[in-house]
């Protein structure tokens, strides 16, 4: 499954990027996430908890160890965890949305909840945040006009 090029512009990139980071030789550089991998110790709970939110379910489902969602033109993956270890920490996935009020509604509605309602961001993004039910966080935001 692979992911197209980055097509935004830079009005859709944050604020606060920096713009003065070193250039890459044309072709070494990172064009776009295709997918985001994340491990789950209970599959159904966790398809369960992506559909509610309307994530487009690929292949896999509840009694599957890997099942994959479609995100615009990328993926979301989840894998069953197999061993004894614990779940690593890590950062947060974030997610494009049409409407971020409009989602943070959907969510509500599917008995979720997001610990803030959607607020402007000075970075330039509407954004509400939430954890699924393995941990892992989840930001749900939109470039402000």
């Amino acid at each position: 499954m692979a992911g197209g090029g980055y097509t935004g512009t830079m009005a859709t990139r944050p604020a606060n990027l920096d713009t003065d980071a070193p250039s890459v030789q044309p072709g070494a550089g990172v064009d776009a996430i295709s997918a985001v991998t994340l491990v789950t110790t209970d599959m159904a709970r966790a398809v369960r908890f992506y559909e509610a939110l309307g994530f487009r379910r690929l292949l896999g489902g509840p009694e599957a160890s890997f099942t994959s969602f479609a995100v615009g033109g990328n993926y979301l993956n989840l894998t069953a965890k197999t061993t004894a270890t614990p779940l690593p920490a890590w950062g947060r996935v974030i997610f494009y949305v049409s409407d971020v009020d409009a989602f943070y509604n959907r969510a509500i509605g599917a008995g979720l909840s997001p610990p803030f309602p959607p607020r402007d961001a000075e970075w330039g993004e509407r954004y509400f945040h939430l954890s699924d039910p393995d941990g892992h966080d989840l930001s749900f935001a939109r470039p402000l006009q």
